[in-house]
């Protein structure tokens, strides 16, 4: 048996291929299940889900991604499984964040660097401009291009939370929401798995909290070496990769 960690309080248990991410406080609702490298343990009375821009800018034919000449097709798989975790989570009292793109209309908190990821030719295009087919201001708080992609649902008891930056912690109540409701294991899902999610991820990690990126529901429209890089990378350094259908079968 080995201890990751300097405080009895706040320290993983590895025995066996296994780690346990409770803290020595497992409690009724322990879950493990499978990942990539080992098995785990989690509390999910302190786990969350994070849901990382699965709206219609990014998944919706006639969204900005699609319009643009993106695949968005890829993104209907994402959907799919994450119309069966959510529900399983929920059953289980683990709470649902939704984070997407919603930046002010007048964009004042926008330095130059983030506008350009949309906009390479300064020419007044992504953030906050009129979608070419459906007119409605791309990645803007209140836009329907920033409501969840089709299939989705967000209930009362989820948590939504604009972002406008591609990590989801800068200028947003992400952290504050987590500490909050006690949650030391955070979900990712989403995309793009290489830019937003990961970004998310990282500052989640260097934050303290354990995190776990669901492989099988986040995508991108990147080369496959961006998401070999970004498995590669979770693994080696910030937390752990599962899929969707291990963390179900774990929740017992």
């Amino acid at each position: 048996m080995g201890r990751i960690g300097t405080s009895e309080r706040n320290s993983w248990i590895v025995e066996d291929g296994h780690i346990d991410l409770c803290r020595g406080r497992p409690g009724e609702r322990a879950a493990r299940f499978a990942t990539m490298d080992e098995s785990v343990t989690v509390d999910l009375a302190s786990s969350a889900l994070v849901v990382v821009d699965m709206q219609k800018d990014f998944c919706a034919p006639d969204g900005m991604a699609g319009t643009g000449g993106r695949d968005v097709d890829s993104t209907r798989p994402l959907v799919e499984r994450l119309q069966q975790l959510v529900p399983a989570l929920r059953a289980s009292g683990v709470p649902i964040i939704w984070v997407n793109w919603g930046n002010r209309p007048d964009r004042a908190n926008l330095p130059p660097g983030v506008i350009r990821i949309f906009d390479r030719e300064g020419t007044g295009a992504g953030i906050g401009a009129p979608n070419p087919v459906t007119g409605h201001h791309q990645l803007e708080a209140g836009s329907p291009s920033a409501d969840l992609a089709d299939g989705l649902e967000a209930l009362d008891d989820d948590i939504r939370i604009d972002k406008y930056r591609i990590d989801g912690f800068v200028d947003t109540a992400l952290d504050s929401v987590l500490r909050v409701h006690g949650i030391t294991t955070v979900f990712f899902a989403g995309v793009n798995v290489d830019q937003c999610v990961l970004f998310t991820l990282g500052h989640a990690a260097q934050l303290g909290y354990d995190v776990v990126l669901l492989d099988d529901c986040s995508g991108t429209t990147s080369p496959d070496f961006c998401s070999e890089a970004t498995l590669y990378n979770v693994r080696r350094c910030l937390g752990f990769v599962a899929t969707s259908t291990d963390v179900m079968a774990g929740l017992g």
